[in-house]
């Protein structure tokens, strides 16, 4: 009869592979999990951590931190229905050339003292008017 090997999770981890097993980089580890935890020194520099203390880190974070999966069916928040501009009226801003160039030239005139500037690009249109600097 031979014997089976069987795959064991190991009980300690070491710190160059703790980070890993948490799916973090050693940055974060070191800021946010490792004052938490009870190193174990290994020989003369070795540090190592116990796999259930990790273990019980990442279910304290997932509590305080986790959502719940996404849902499906027809109460999903995120459900996403198609726009049919027909029948759906927007609010916003309007992009009529003509209507931001009369916009472009009222902030000009009011605010910059510019007026000069945007009577001479009034007629080359608003991008003419926002590439002058200052009018949009």
């Amino acid at each position: 009869m031979t014997a089976a090997l069987i795959d064991v999770a190991p009980r300690l981890i070491r710190l160059g592979k703790a980070p890993a097993y948490l799916g973090m980089d050693r940055n974060r580890f070191n800021r946010e999990v490792r004052p938490q935890l009870t190193e174990i020194p290994i020989g003369v520099q070795g540090v190592a951590f116990d796999r259930l203390d990790l273990d019980a880190w990442a279910d304290d974070y997932k509590r305080r931190n986790g959502r719940p999966g996404r849902q499906t069916g027809d109460s999903t928040w995120d459900e996403r229905k198609p726009l049919d501009s027909t029948f759906e009226t927007e609010s916003g801003t309007s992009t009529k050339s003509s209507e931001v160039c009369a916009f472009a030239r009222a902030l000009c005139a009011r605010r910059l003292n510019l007026d000069h500037l945007c009577r001479l690009n009034f007629d080359q249109g608003s991008s003419a008017v926002r590439e002058a600097g200052g009018c949009g």
